[in-house]
């Protein structure tokens, strides 16, 4: 069956916290580059909703989730999502675990952050309403389109500095993240495909990084330029635009790592919370973190938590 797949990323720009690439997978009749998403799926879901809409908000993370807004939008999509798969993830090492091969994010050498062994909590993280993905789940069957999966990887701060050391740039490091997991995911020979993901640092080329992630395939360029690039290797053509978030299965994608980075965050701040009494939280964005930093150092010194678990340097 035609193929669509949707990548995105997300908490590139932070000190603090993970950096969250992920990905999602359909089966859609027809050609799936003319597979009109919302149009499927507008009962179901809208990229705009208006004041008492009920239907789920899928767009650009950054659209669905603001915090002044609240986290139940963001939540809702998500899970809505994951549960078309069957997934239905009641904490946040659930959660890990169905979109990774790891029940939690590890660092290099195999140890998991402090913050990760701590009590989590339960999800969803508010009361959620399920029927609407049950409509989804319906809308789907009677499509004939399937939810294939939802994959995330989630780089932490040490493992993320290591890879800047390697490639002394952060756009190659969200580029090389984000291909390997796409592979994981992908058969260019498999099935008609089509892919679609953020241009990353503004980059135009794309071919010799996707032959790090191929065997040997042969890539072809088919347009490459400030608007888009594509590329045809196999049954697949691979499109890099600005602004992917316009193609429904990036939007979930975008959502998905927003998602599970919050969720980490929160993870994160209930840890110094719990030896810090009153101290204000982070979302880990430069200027605040610098703030968040200076206001643990002494229990993180007294913890003997590095700088290189906790910090990124880019």
């Amino acid at each position: 069956m035609p193929r669509l797949i949707g990548l995105d990323e997300a908490g590139l720009g932070p000190n603090l916290g993970p950096f969250v690439v992920a990905v999602t997978v359909w089966d859609v009749p027809g050609v799936p580059s003319e597979f009109d998403f919302w149009e499927t799926f507008s009962e179901i879901l809208t990229n705009s909703p208006k004041t008492g809409d009920t239907r789920l908000h899928v767009a650009d993370s950054k659209q669905v989730f603001q915090p002044n807004r609240g986290f139940k939008a963001l939540e809702r999509g998500v899970l809505a999502g994951l549960g078309l798969i069957g997934h239905e993830p009641r904490s946040f090492d659930q959660l890990c675990h169905v979109l990774s091969s790891d029940s939690l994010p590890a660092e290099p050498d195999g140890d998991i952050p402090a913050w990760y062994s701590a009590s989590g909590f339960e999800l969803p993280t508010a009361p959620c309403d399920d029927s609407i993905a049950k409509k989804w789940n319906e809308c789907c069957e009677q499509q004939g389109v399937r939810l294939v999966a939802i994959k995330a990887s989630i780089v932490e701060p040490r493992q993320f500095n290591h890879l800047i050391r390697e490639y002394d740039n952060k756009s190659l490091v969200t580029s090389r993240v984000s291909l390997r997991l796409l592979r994981s995911v992908w058969n260019p020979d498999e099935t008609e495909t089509f892919i679609v993901g953020d241009k990353h640092g503004g980059r135009n080329r794309y071919d010799q990084l996707l032959s790090e992630v191929l065997d040997g395939d042969m890539i072809f360029r088919l347009e490459e330029g400030a608007d888009r690039s594509d590329y045809q290797v196999g049954k697949t053509v691979l499109r890099f635009q600005p602004r992917a978030e316009v193609y429904g299965p990036v939007a979930l994608a975008s959502m998905t790592a927003k998602y599970v980075r919050e969720l980490a965050m929160q993870r994160f701040n209930q840890f110094w919370r719990l030896h810090i009494e009153g101290l204000k939280p982070t979302q880990g964005y430069p200027v605040d973190a610098k703030r968040f930093r200076d206001d643990i150092r002494e229990t993180q010194q007294r913890l003997e938590i590095s700088d290189d678990i906790l910090w990124r340097n880019r």
